[in-house]
């Protein structure tokens, strides 16, 4: 037990060394007060703590989330500052990621695909970077996305002494990433700290944009601000925030406890990420999510339970304390640095090409949708990711896969015979079903089987029968029975018989349940060699039903 603690202590303390510059980081990122994100640093993982599952998910502002909630308080009414819209968005995502965990919606992480996912995180990286570079050159050029960026820049100028400090920081920043990567963690807080102290003792930062005075601790609790037009204006992009924020979470969540030998709960990361963003809400912070860097970081830190968490936030107090002041003389520059090399630092391009020769329709979905967040918006390119996901999805299983197959010489195993040197009966066609028969196939069952039967009937003869192989078939739904209906009339105009073999138990209880074998007068096999090899004297389902065990 005491061990368990030291462990969680120690990778609290290493984790808040690397949260502090990140959450002044994002939040200024996001177009919020410093304070912001120290504040959702604070009580938001002591909740998480309470209600999640996942001992080493680094909770807190993410980059990815700070430029969406940058383009969600874009347009705010006249009165509403970005600190209340902030709150209200964090309520609201804590809301709808409740809502989703009291109707177990924990499936909705498999809206967005691989692809999708590294798209828009790829595209969002980019786009971080670039919205840093005004800040990095002291201009007062902005945009959330690469048109409104340029076109803002032409008017926008630049400061050489900024630029200085914050080509200075990220030279400093990518030599230490060759040091070892003991340095490259502590090299963020370390230059932070020797900036602050090189502004306040010297003359170097004069003109260069600083951090300013932060508030005393006083963690500010409060509803956030009740305005219905605004809770209906941000509900859209709260929706889309939540969305990404468990999709993101529960992938870092779900690798590391597949590396720790953990098993991990969606629906209590839903409870937790819900219960974070809502106390987010109302002490005065931003919306947030877990962080693969963070995550990882306390995984080999040796963290063991969600104390950890706790000793995160408690460091992050203690940091609140003692920094306050120094924090004011923080130049902007150096914590944009630290995003830039930060964000930057996990892009890379291989996914793209590794999508691309994979499949190519994927890869040019993950290309979509990092053109749409740098073009675009964020929530454009989100939208994109989930329909280009399930359009995918549909475009495969719009074609059942019915693969002709023979028997490999001298066994009574049965294989494609366009990828083996097989042998087939001419009485027999041979057939592998290698989908479920769901409403997005069934349509194409029947020419499909029929286009096989003709290839056969060239090949080898005219037919007697008709021989399914059903074990890769997992579910039948009534689109897919229908579907079995109609090739048994289509195959019974033609003088053939539809026979299955090696049905599976729960595909074969459906079957029975409703007597569909014996009226439609499907022969039914165990094994596909038993079923080419009877020929004429085929099992009737009375006989099958017998001989077969209640699950194949």
């Amino acid at each position: 037990m005491t061990s368990t603690w030291r462990s969680d202590l120690m990778a609290g303390a290493v984790v808040a060394v690397l949260l502090v510059p990140q959450s002044l980081a994002y939040a200024m990122l996001a177009g919020l007060p410093p304070q912001a994100g120290l504040y959702a640093s604070l009580l938001p993982l002591l909740a998480y703590a309470v209600f999640g599952s996942s001992p080493v998910l680094g909770l807190g502002p993410a980059a990815v989330l700070a430029l969406m909630i940058t383009q969600a308080l874009a347009g705010l009414p006249p009165g509403v500052t970005p600190e209340a819209g902030a709150l209200v968005l964090a309520a609201e995502v804590g809301a709808l990621l409740g809502l989703a965990a009291l109707l177990r919606l924990d499936a909705l992480s498999s809206l967005l695909s691989v692809p999708a996912l590294r798209g828009f995180e790829s595209g969002a990286t980019l786009m971080i970077a670039a919205g840093q570079l005004p800040v990095l050159l002291g201009s007062t050029a902005s945009g959330s996305t690469l048109p409104t960026l340029a076109q803002s820049a032409l008017h926008g100028g630049w400061q050489p002494v900024s630029a200085a400090w914050g080509g200075v920081a990220i030279m400093l920043l990518m030599a230490s990433r060759r040091g070892g990567r003991q340095l490259a963690r502590l090299a963020p807080l370390a230059l932070l700290v020797a900036a602050m102290a090189v502004s306040a003792f010297t003359p170097l930062a004069g003109g260069v944009a600083q951090v300013g005075a932060l508030p005393a601790l006083s963690l500010p609790l409060a509803w956030p601000l009740w305005d219905a037009a605004l809770w209906r204006q941000l509900l859209p992009s709260a929706a889309l925030i939540g969305l990404m924020t468990f999709v993101t979470s529960l992938a870092v969540s779900e690798s590391l406890a597949q590396r720790r030998g953990e098993k991990l709960l969606p629906a209590a990361e839903l409870r937790g990420l819900a219960a974070a963003n809502m106390v987010a809400g109302v002490s005065g912070g931003m919306p947030v999510a877990g962080s693969f860097s963070r995550s990882i970081l306390l995984h080999e830190a040796g963290a063991r339970s969600r104390w950890a968490l706790v000793f995160v936030a408690a460091f992050m107090a203690l940091a609140l304390l003692l920094l306050a002041g120094p924090l004011a003389h923080l130049p902007k520059p150096v914590l944009a640095a630290t995003i830039v090399v930060a964000v930057l630092g996990g892009f890379t391009a291989r996914h793209y090409v590794e999508a691309w020769r994979y499949a190519r329709a994927e890869g040019l979905l993950m290309v979509a949708v990092t053109a749409a967040v740098l073009l675009w918006s964020v929530g454009a390119a989100l939208a994109m990711g989930v329909v280009g996901s399930v359009a995918l999805l549909i475009r495969r299983t719009a074609q059942p896969h019915v693969a002709r197959v023979g028997r490999v010489p001298g066994t009574q195993h049965y294989r494609n015979v366009e990828r083996y040197a097989v042998e087939c009966q001419p009485d027999v066609v041979g057939l592998r079903i290698d989908e479920s028969l769901v409403f997005t196939n069934a349509r194409g069952l029947v020419d499909a089987v029929l286009e096989r039967v003709r290839e056969h009937r060239v090949l080898l003869g005219e037919p007697q029968r008709v021989l399914l192989l059903m074990g890769p078939v997992n579910h039948i739904d009534m689109s897919g029975l229908v579907a079995l209906q109609e090739l048994r009339a289509a195959l019974a105009a033609e003088g053939i018989r539809l026979e299955f073999s090696e049905v599976k138990g729960p595909v074969l209880d459906r079957l029975r349940a409703v007597g569909w074998l014996e009226r439609q007068d499907v022969s039914l096999y165990l094994s596909h060699h038993e079923g080419v090899q009877a020929g004429a004297h085929a099992l009737r389902p009375s006989q099958a039903d017998h001989d077969a065990p209640g699950q194949l």
